[in-house]
Formats: structure tokens, sequence, C-alpha cells
């Protein structure tokens, strides 16, 4: 095997993704991703928890370029507005990753086990939102609407982005978005 060739993480990461795309999440084992990277299963595991971490072990940076965003954002911004700024902050991070995205949305789509990861992903963001929010001087309920309306233009956005080839733009969807919401809780 050839354990020592470079970037290991990002062999497994392809090999997994091609597995779970041909076989399915539920049917791929550690030992097949390790032998179709050309590593082992003890080299796995010093990058990844288990074979759902493949496709989670990014969401940290994610949230944390999040959250940072929105502790960074201007004082006077409405807490929907500073929440939108840190979303697109996150969008940006996505945004060379299309091609990646649609694959592993397209996996987690069809596994009910990742799907929730998923949406617990997502609740733990819009939890680390509100926090910053309040951080910000934002009271509750104020807080947690403001993020939970955040989450819900990113997931969209995010959606439409993977989908849709006129919206090429993972940030500018996010805008588009947040200014249709604004536009729905204004009453108009």
């Amino acid at each position: 095997m050839g354990r020592w060739k470079p970037d290991a993480r990002s062999r497994l990461e392809q090999a997994a993704l091609e597995l779970y795309s041909e076989r399915g999440f539920g049917q791929t084992t550690v030992a097949e991703i390790a032998e179709r990277a050309g590593l082992t299963e003890r080299t796995f595991f010093r990058h990844f928890a288990d074979k759902r971490e493949v496709l989670f072990s990014g969401g940290s940076v994610w949230r944390e370029r999040i959250v940072n965003a929105l502790d960074h954002a201007p004082a006077p911004l409405p807490p929907v507005d500073a929440v939108g700024m840190a979303i697109e902050a996150g969008a940006m991070l996505l945004q060379d990753r299309r091609n990646y995205a649609r694959r592993r949305q397209a996996i987690i789509s069809a596994n009910a086990e990742l799907q929730e990861r998923e949406r617990i992903k997502l609740a733990s963001l819009a939890s680390a939102l509100a926090d910053g929010l309040r951080r910000r001087g934002v009271d509750d309920p104020a807080a947690s609407l403001a993020a939970e309306m955040g989450i819900a233009v990113f997931r969209i956005a995010f959606e439409r982005w993977l989908d849709e080839a006129n919206h090429p733009d993972l940030a500018r969807t996010v805008n588009e978005l947040l200014d249709e919401l604004k536009l729905v809780t204004a009453g108009k």
C-alpha cells in the first residue's frame, strides 16, 4: 500500500465519495474506503472518527467562519442583517466546492441517518448564531428568530445553488433570499 503518498485525507475523502455514490453509504465500509485510497484503516481513523465524518469534517471550520463573521459584523446592523452577513461569509467558503457539495448532498439525501446529522449540524449553527446575537445585545426571542431565519435562508439558497444553473453564486443567492425574507416579514 502507498501509505506514504501525500494528501492522505483528501484521498480518503475522494475514495469515500466514490464508494458512497457507487454502493451507498450503508453498504460501504471503512476498510473499503481505505483500500480504495491506497491506505490502511488505521490511517483512516487518524483522519476521521468514523465514516460519517468524511462528509461532516469541514463543518467546524465553516461554523467558525460564520460565527466569527457575526462577531465582527458592524454594531448598528439589525439582527437579521448581521446574520445574513455571517451566512454570506459561510457561503463564500463553499463557493468553489459546488461539485463536491452536489455529490455530498446526494449521498446525504439518500440516507436518513445522514439527514439527521445534517439537521443537527444546522440546529447547532442556529444556536451558535443566537448566542452570537445575544453577545451583541439582542434579546430573545429576537436572537433565536433571527438565527433560525438565517439558517432557513441558507438552506434554501444552498438547495437552489446545487440544483439550478441560474444560481451560480451562493453568496448572492443568500442575499437575494434574505431580501425576499425581509419583504415577507414586512407584509409586502
